[in-house]
């Protein structure tokens, strides 16, 4: 049994020490909204924030996050009110499977609280997550649109 703090409440996990934190929130909690993409960290759907870290969950031991605090995209805007990432991924036609959006979205928002007016060159650096659809263009869009929100 492991303790999870995911978006501010506490969860009491009957996971094994090395279960992947994707399974654990997806699987054990019932957060959905953190997809599987590949499983071996490379793709980015199953992105969350880790003491406010953009992480890839499938690849982290839930015994590796005991008394941090998690965030899932459930989590991102709390009050309900989208975050202007989420507001700018709407605004730019993102999404089309969506498959990927939701760790897209936790990257994007990491990147932009650590560097809030980003480049083309920043953003190239950091955000690595795979779009099948590829929808590259308008999330390069959509980060800039929230930058300058």
């Amino acid at each position: 049994m492991v303790s999870l703090n995911v978006n501010g409440k506490f969860y009491e996990a009957d996971v094994d020490s090395r279960t992947p934190l994707l399974w654990a929130l997806r699987d054990t909690i019932g957060l959905t909204g953190t997809k599987y993409g590949c499983g071996i960290a490379q793709c980015g759907a199953c992105t969350v924030h880790i003491d406010g870290s953009a992480s890839r969950s499938c690849s982290i031991p839930v015994s590796s996050v005991v008394g941090k605090e998690i965030t899932t995209i459930e989590g991102l805007a709390p009050d309900g009110t989208l975050t202007k990432v989420q507001q700018a991924w709407l605004d730019n036609d993102v999404p089309q499977c969506g498959y990927c959006q939701s760790g897209m979205i936790m990257a994007v928002a990491s990147l932009l609280k650590d560097k809030p007016k980003p480049t083309d060159a920043d953003i190239d650096l950091v955000i690595s997550n795979i779009c099948r659809c590829g929808t590259y263009q308008q999330v390069r869009e959509a980060i800039h649109a929230a930058a300058n929100a």
